[in-house]
């Protein structure tokens, strides 16, 4: 399988996984859009995710680009054929201005590889990533998470 077609399946995988294991995903409607060039992009319309302002509630920006950042991680973890249980260990978000349309959140991997070497030699990793949702090409809410991942030990 080539490195494309196997990085659509990895994708489908995770649209299946928010689904099933993280039933919030499916309540918002989020999607996977692209993963390109270690930069993942996700979306939710805005409707099921608005407040009585008519824009995006903040609970949702939240949870949509917590879970960019968590995904982001996961599909880092399959290519290289690392398995971990991911959690977000903190999360801070900054909320610029409404998002008063689709809601797009993107992460980019960056300078993080290195963190999934440590995984490898040590069984644990750390790191930060930052996902951020714009609204009117301006961010609207960027969020900064420190995810950790524990890798499952031998029996």
């Amino acid at each position: 399988m080539n490195s494309e077609s196997r990085i659509a399946v990895l994708c489908d995988e995770l649209t299946t996984t928010w689904y099933e294991q993280i039933p919030l995903s499916k309540a918002m409607a989020v999607e996977l859009v692209s993963f390109e060039n270690d930069v993942l992009t996700v979306a939710a319309e805005l409707e099921p995710n608005i407040n009585l302002h008519g824009t995006g509630f903040a609970g949702s920006l939240y949870a949509i680009n917590a879970l960019c950042g968590w995904s982001m991680v996961h599909l880092q973890l399959k290519l290289r054929e690392l398995e971990g249980s991911i959690v977000l260990a903190d999360g801070r978000i900054s909320y610029s201005r409404p998002a008063r349309e689709r809601i797009v959140a993107v992460c980019d991997f960056g300078e993080q590889v290195g963190a999934l070497d440590t995984l490898a030699e040590t069984g644990k990793a750390r790191f930060t990533l930052t996902s951020t949702i714009a609204s009117g090409g301006k961010p609207a809410a960027t969020f900064e998470g420190d995810y950790a991942v524990l890798r499952p030990r031998d029996n």
